[in-house]
């Protein structure tokens, strides 16, 4: 059964006629800037991937033929700053990464199967098949799949949902396995998780003797929904519906387990429930709180069911959650979470700099979370957000080579924040790896009698619209250029409608078809063009947008951006790195006054445009004397560079700057 095929099942089991549904990875070829990010993944990261969960002796912990390894990260009992520093994760008053292990090796799967799907790799692929045999060898006869509650703490399943990741693990392992199948064709892990969403289903839901439970850290949730469209199984997807509609309910879940375990539903690290977003149920939620990629998970599950039943109230507390986030939690770059305590959110308007944690995870997760908000109908208020959070919060996370990474990402840095080989909770790179490596599902949307483009750059999607197979080629050197073209290569003769976004930043757009111009007042809605025509082989779309540089200013209760500016280029947020920039960033001053042009420079970076301006900065001559004085410091000129925030340190470290002083 095909994707599409599935899709179609589900649909005619109560889905809404008009659900934008992503393309799979097969079915886009990616190019351009965002091919050579995929080449990165496929040439190194997925490799590093494997090779670095050997190196942390996961694959002994899965392999059943060999003796249980024990717990390999000794549990302890750090200050929280420090356990949060280390992304770890509280159980009672002890820590351990080693529980989530096999959400990791979902994850590095997924990762390894778009990139065999881009570039053959035996090896890979042979190591990657061992590990689902080991899987399978591992599963219980009842379908239950955990390695650490069957090999490190066995009797104890589902018996902390609160803490232990059980069905975020499953979630992982699901979305590994849907990916493998589309990309491999191999069905065995597909399978073997089947099996386990089988189990699971038995043992969660609302008919009598099942537990009413949900996870701790949301996941299961939209990786259900991806696996009920990849077999066309309505009963995954009303178990995705039912972990949403159960989480918050009363009486608590997380109460009652605790207390079946003997312990005090009081005695919890984090305090409080809006930590894992199930304070309330999902519905009565209006403002993101918590650890923040559980949040974005939450969020991506809830506007998958909102699209797949077509749900009002969940659509309604989307759209409050997602005001609250970007009207007063949302770093410029994207990032969000500006906590390490917690991994996730504190006040309004605390978007701190040089202390931002902005986990790259939680940046990949709102990208997860815009893209399926997408499935309700093209709307430039998500996909310019999905953009932002792709091009600046997210790939930052991964240098240009592939072979190194950002957990935190912030705006600010004296020379110490560096890309690093590994983390003891390596949740992300991973993450970051199977987001790019899949970076062409996020590019299209497909209804019944629509196609919708979302991103634009180097790309040639096939799909089957109206029972016509149509190939639709994108040609574009996007993000250093607004020129796009766009030729439309049908079987035969289809009627549908094609939606261009018009980005929020792009201050002139111009758009022609077979070169007879279209007036974008009488086609725009939500912040797409929308061209409804019967479409011939050989018809062009050519789209012209304005690649404008511009100044971005914080609103005025970010404390930390007082006074300060920003520099956008189209998608892409722009930083100062010391090398360069001669002397101390934060002495440097932009004025509102200075021109900023900018420039291509193919042999810097892999090739960015950058961004240069005469601005100014306080001289530290003849301060020698102390630290005070009541003389000014004299102003010298600067000349400015400024470089693709995504791009940095990839170079020599040193200091980097996003927010600038404002002159």
């Amino acid at each position: 059964m095909t994707a599409s095929q599935s899709a179609k099942k589900i649909s005619a089991s109560g889905g809404p006629k008009l659900a934008f549904r992503p393309l799979p990875v097969p079915q886009v070829d990616i190019r351009g800037f965002w091919g050579d990010r995929v080449d990165a993944v496929a040439s190194r990261t997925a490799d590093i991937l494997y090779d670095r969960c050997v190196e942390a002796r996961m694959l002994e912990q899965i392999d059943p033929d060999r003796p249980s390894p024990g717990v390999v990260i000794p549990f302890h009992s750090p200050s929280p700053d420090e356990a949060a520093s280390q992304g770890a994760e509280f159980t009672g008053s002890t820590v351990t990464t080693q529980m989530f292990w096999d959400s990791d090796w979902g994850k590095t799967i997924e990762t390894a199967a778009y990139s065999l799907y881009r570039r053959r790799n035996d090896s890979l692929e042979r190591k990657i098949d061992a590990v689902i045999d080991m899987y399978g060898k591992l599963q219980q006869p009842d379908g239950y799949l955990s390695s650490w509650y069957q090999r490190i703490e066995p009797g104890k399943r589902w018996t902390n949902l609160r803490d232990c990741h059980e069905l975020y693990c499953a979630g992982h392992l699901i979305e590994g396995a849907v990916a493998y199948y589309q990309a491999t064709g191999k069905r065995k892990l597909l399978d073997i998780m089947c099996r386990y969403v089988d189990h699971i289903a038995d043992t969660f839901g609302p008919g009598p003797g099942k537990k009413k439970g949900y996870c701790g850290h949301e996941e299961i949730e939209l990786a259900l929904v991806k696996l009920a469209r990849a077999t066309g199984e309505q009963k995954y997807m009303d178990l995705a519906k039912y972990f949403v509609d159960q989480r918050g309910q009363q009486p608590h879940y997380f109460d009652e387990e605790a207390r079946a375990r003997g312990t005090d539903p009081k005695a919890y690290h984090f305090k409080t429930y809006e930590y894992s977003q199930s304070h309330r149920p999902v519905r009565e939620q209006d403002k993101v709180v918590g650890h923040a990629v559980r949040a974005m998970y939450l969020f991506s599950g809830m506007a998958d069911i909102a699209t797949e039943y077509g749900d009002d109230t969940l659509r309604v507390a989307l759209d409050r959650l997602w005001d609250d986030l970007t009207t007063k939690n949302l770093y410029i770059t994207g990032g969000i979470g500006p906590s390490a305590h917690n991994e996730g959110f504190t006040a309004d308007y605390d978007l701190p700099n040089e202390t931002a944690y902005a986990e790259t995870c939680a940046s990949v997760g709102l990208v997860f979370w815009a893209s399926r908000m997408l499935g309700m109908g093209p709307n430039a208020r998500y996909a310019d957000m999905m953009e932002r959070a792709l091009y600046n919060g997210s790939i930052s996370g991964l240098s240009l080579d592939g072979s190194l990474f950002f957990y935190e990402n912030p705006l600010e840095s004296r020379g110490k924040h560096n890309r690093w080989k590994w983390h003891r909770c390596p949740c992300c790179p991973p993450n970051i790896g199977r987001m790019v490596a899949s970076i062409g599902s996020y590019f299209y949307g497909l209804s019944d009698d629509a196609l919708a483009v979302h991103l634009y750059g180097d790309s040639t999607a096939r799909f089957d619209i109206s029972g016509r197979q149509v190939e639709l080629i994108q040609t574009s050197n996007y993000p250093w250029d607004g020129a796009i073209s766009i030729e439309v290569e049908p079987e035969a003769p289809v009627e549908f409608t094609l939606h261009l976004r018009i980005p929020s930043w792009s201050r002139k757009a111009a758009l022609t078809v077979n070169g007879a111009p279209v007036d974008l007042d009488t086609v725009m809605g939500d912040g797409y063009a929308a061209i409804r025509r019967e479409w011939r082989k050989g018809d062009r779309v050519d789209l012209d947008l304005e690649m404008s540089i511009a100044r971005l200013f914080a609103n005025p209760q970010v404390r930390q951006d007082i006074g300060r500016v920003a520099l956008a280029r189209g998608p892409l947020i722009y930083c100062v790195e010391e090398t360069d920039n001669a002397g101390q960033l934060h002495r440097i001053t932009l004025p509102r006054t200075a021109k900023v042009e900018a420039h291509k420079e193919q042999n810097l970076l892999g090739g960015v445009v950058t961004l240069s301006a005469i601005g100014s900065k306080e001289a530290v001559e003849n301060w020698e004397s102390g630290l005070y004085r009541t003389d000014p410091p004299a102003t010298e000129q600067a000349k400015l560079k400024a470089v693709p925030y995504f791009a940095w340190d990839n170079r020599e470290p040193g200091e980097m700057l996003v927010w600038l002083r404002d002159g």
